[in-house]
């Protein structure tokens, strides 16, 4: 039964890496999805409720708290199922694994700027300079994803390889011209295996 709620817009990259986790954790019954349709200058009322900044996804408790920030309810829900952890509960390695979840989320940050500053802001007071190094971040996290960290990814699936895994779905859905597989030819054949899993098929946006 349902006794939590989570606030989504289906397109976003940190809503879908929740969904992915509820599904790949088992915990998809447990909660209602209710839409919301936001952007930076414009909020909504049901969302603002125990959420003041208006952020999504929001996970609203069987209490009332509400939890936001995909972070804090990826983690909140990793402790909510008795199956393998996707973060590590504890030493060196839940660190290393929570900075490199926060990499995957920065390349959404940026792909989510790019989209801003590309479709929401008046072509006349578009910023091609912030654009660019907005792109570069991306570049540069995935060049690292490739040459450093490829192995842990392929490893298995936490919440490492669910935050990129959504951060590469964003780019082919909002920038399907920036070109990544080129550079990253193994990164693109572990993307290519990843979203056959359930969960991700599932969770796959439709623009």
């Amino acid at each position: 039964m349902a006794t939590m709620t989570l606030f989504h817009s289906p397109l976003s990259p940190f809503v879908r890496k929740v969904m992915v986790v509820l599904h790949e954790t088992g915990q998809l019954g447990r909660v209602q999805l209710q839409a919301v349709n936001v952007s930076p200058v414009a909020g909504d009322d049901q969302l603002n409720r125990g959420n003041p900044i208006g952020k999504i996804p929001a996970l609203r408790l069987e209490d009332g708290h509400v939890l936001h920030d995909s972070r804090v309810i990826c983690e909140y829900l990793d402790t909510q199922h008795v199956g393998l952890p996707l973060i590590p509960r504890q030493g060196s390695a839940r660190w290393r694994r929570l900075t490199l979840a926060s990499q995957a989320d920065a390349i959404m940050d940026a792909a989510v700027s790019t989209r801003y500053e590309t479709f929401l802001r008046p072509a006349d007071k578009r910023w091609d300079g912030w654009v660019e190094a907005q792109g570069e971040k991306i570049r540069r996290s995935l060049a690292n994803l490739e040459q450093e960290h490829l192995a842990e990814l392929i490893s298995g699936f936490d919440i490492v390889a669910i935050g990129v895994a959504c951060a590469l779905g964003y780019l082919d859905l909002r920038q399907p011209d920036f070109g990544w597989r080129d550079q990253q030819p193994g990164l693109a054949a572990w993307y290519a295996e990843v979203i056959k899993r359930p969960s991700m098929v599932a969770t796959a946006p439709v623009a």
